[in-house]
């Protein structure tokens, strides 16, 4: 349920936010073409988000026909630069994310989170491959 994935997210909880994944969640990012399969690296990556962002909170959130499809808008920074972002989320039929995409602006902002991802690539990809 969306419901539990923003709460973990709100509340920075790790191990909520992984379960609240599908196993074969699609992720794509604001800043890379391909998207990411799978939950180990969906979590990492999420992980890493929640390094880099500072003040994240979601401000709004809004559902489509069925309960499956959700936007949950957002604001956080880096440092001194101002973030604003959606988060598009499909569920599973067990209510689980199974694609997951973001949007981020302005340009600045997802340059710098580009830059910042970037630096926290490695860490992302150790903890995808070691759980």
């Amino acid at each position: 349920m969306v419901i539990d994935f923003r709460v973990a997210v709100e509340a920075g909880d790790l191990d909520a936010i992984e379960a609240a994944l599908a196993d074969n969640v699609v992720f794509r990012s604001p800043v890379a073409f391909k998207p990411y399969q799978g939950k180990a690296i969906t979590a990492a990556i999420l992980r890493g988000v929640l390094r880099v962002f500072e003040d994240f909170r979601y401000v709004r959130e809004l559902s489509g026909e069925g309960g499956r499809e959700h936007a949950l808008v957002f604001e956080a920074r880096m440092g001194d630069v101002a973030v604003e972002g959606c988060d598009f989320l499909h569920l599973d039929e067990g209510g689980l994310v199974d694609e997951f995409t973001v949007m981020v602006r302005p340009l600045s902002a997802a340059q710098a989170l580009a830059a910042a991802m970037a630096a926290e690539f490695d860490q992302i990809q150790r903890e995808a491959t070691t759980g």
